[in-house]
Formats: C-alpha cells, sequence, structure tokens
C-alpha cells in the first residue's frame, strides 16, 4: 500500500480514537477523568514500560535487579507497569512517571496453572501508593475463567469507588498458540464489558478486528517471536495503524542488547508516526551511545 494511503489511514483513525477516547474521558468524574489523562497521553497514545514479570516469572534475564532496569528506561516511558514489592524497593519516590500497579497474582512458572490467579494488593495500598492505575489478568477459555473475570470485576467496583482506572491483561498462560483474532477479540470485548477502562492484549493478524471490537483503549503486548529489532517495529507499527492506541512491552525493551536505544525507537512509532524504516534507523544511531 503506497505511503501516502497508508499516512491518510493512520490520520483518520487517530482521529477516530481521540473523539472516542475525549468522549469517554469526559463522561468520567474528574478523579478518573484526571488518572487516565495520566496515563494516556495528550496525543490519545502511550507507551507502558511493564516491569511486573517476577511477580511469576521471579528474577527473569535482564530484570534480576530491577532498579538498573527501571532507571534508564524510565525518562522515555508514559507509565510504568510495576508490583507494589518492586515500586516500594526499586523506584524512588519523587519519580515522576505514573504507576500502573499489577495487583493480580498468587501463581508462578512451575505452578501446576498460571491462571489460578487472585487479587493480592487492595484499592486501599493502591491509593497508599498514589497510583495512576491498577492492572490485573484474566484467563479467558481456562479452567479458571469465571475466577478472573470475578476478579476483575470486584475490582472495578473498587476502582469506580476511588475514581481508579483498571486496566484488564489477556492473559494466555502457558498457551501461546491463543494468540489469535478470534480468541483476542473475544477476551478483550469482555474485559471491556466487565468495566476495564484500557485493555491490555497481544497483537496478532487481523489485529483490527480486535480493536474494533474492544470500545475501550487497546495497547499492545508483546507479538509472536520475532529475530530482529526491525520485526518488533513491524508489529508496533501495524497495531498502531490498526487502532491500538500505544504499547505495553517489557522484554522486547529491557530485554534487548541496547534498551534505550530500542524504547526511543518504538516511542516515536508511539507518538511521532515513524515508520518501521525510521525506527530502525533511529535505533542504529542510539546504540552507539549506550
Amino acid at each position: 500500500m503506497p505511503c501516502s494511503i497508508m499516512d491518510e489511514r493512520h490520520a483518520a483513525v487517530t482521529r477516530q480514537q481521540n473523539r472516542r477516547l475525549k468522549r469517554g474521558i469526559n463522561s468520567m468524574e474528574w478523579g478518573m477523568a484526571n488518572r487516565m489523562a495520566q496515563v494516556i497521553q495528550s496525543d490519545g497514545h502511550a507507551l507502558f514500560l511493564p516491569v511486573d514479570h517476577g511477580y511469576f516469572q521471579g528474577p527473569t534475564r535482564r530484570l534480576e535487579e530491577p532498579r538498573r532496569t527501571i532507571y534508564p528506561l524510565l525518562p522515555y516511558a508514559d507509565a510504568i507497569f510495576i508490583t507494589r514489592g518492586v515500586l516500594r524497593s526499586s523506584v524512588d519516590p519523587d519519580n515522576s512517571k505514573p504507576v500502573i500497579l499489577r495487583v493480580s497474582g498468587g501463581t508462578s512458572m512451575i505452578g501446576k496453572d498460571l491462571a489460578n490467579e487472585g487479587i493480592t494488593t487492595s484499592m486501599e495500598e493502591a491509593i497508599r501508593l498514589n497510583v495512576s492505575a491498577v492492572g490485573i489478568s484474566i484467563f479467558i477459555g481456562s479452567d479458571y475463567e469465571k475466577e478472573s473475570l470475578l476478579n476483575l470485576s470486584k475490582l472495578v467496583d473498587e476502582g469506580e469507588k476511588y475514581g481508579i482506572p483498571v486496566m484488564a491483561v489477556t492473559a494466555v498462560g502457558k498457551e501461546l498458540e491463543k494468540r489469535d483474532a478470534r480468541y483476542l477479540a473475544l477476551s478483550c470485548r469482555i474485559a471491556a464489558e466487565l468495566g476495564a477502562r484500557v485493555v491490555k492484549t497481544y497483537w496478532c493478524e487481523d489485529f483490527e478486528r480486535v480493536v474494533r471490537g474492544c470500545p475501550v483503549p487497546v495497547v499492545m503486548a508483546g507479538g509472536p517471536q520475532v529475530d530482529s529489532e526491525l520485526e518488533v517495529f513491524e508489529f508496533v507499527y501495524d497495531g498502531m495503524q490498526k487502532g491500538a492506541i500505544g504499547v505495553n512491552l517489557g522484554r522486547n525493551i529491557w530485554q534487548n542488547d541496547f534498551p534505550v536505544a530500542m524504547i526511543k525507537a518504538i516511542r516515536a512509532i508511539i507518538h511521532q508516526n515513524a515508520t518501521p524504516k525510521e525506527a530502525q534507523q533511529l535505533y542504529s544511531s542510539e546504540k552507539g551511545g549506550e
């Protein structure tokens, strides 16, 4: 497709997103609207940096010492997705970035079923930590589907009471083959129906089908296993063209050999509509400085 047509399509999608987002924010109470505006920037886009992986993976590669991973990347993130323990131990209180607090857990990679999560952190604790939003995983199609959806509903009730938005994460546990448009569209729609203000889901082929069926903002988690930075830039760009408002990317950034260059390049796609080629050029020029 010619670049001019792609640019026009992206501009139209962005205008539609921003109108929908502003209508939604304007209908919210002040506290909820204010917190949503903290995590989603004025252009309607967002780059969330998740560093919550240790809650079920332990000290995963290049997140063994969270403070060392987080510190150089924080200036380029719009918000950070994190557990209360790592927030308190590894992020200074004078940090000015909004916090999305991971509040679900209770399982691990070596346990029987990752889907058997519960709510691990109260809304009162979220208020004490002055967070901008909270995040919880849901497991559609698992043995614990009902429990995870009731957890989401309970959290939404609490969030609406205190003006704190809830981000639902459409988790697939260890069953990565579930990352197709039909499954993810179903999961995202259910999350929105139960009151999530934002949904985090995986990029997939036919991603526009996922976004079209979800009436709240969608941010992309990781996509398929890829072998190069360019392939990451390509799926991020594709998802943005098809209606995502941004990303919630962790390992694709902080497990990269040049994480600052990587987050700068992805940020250019999110907030400057850079193409994959332009992002690759930026990455190549920036990595020499790390």
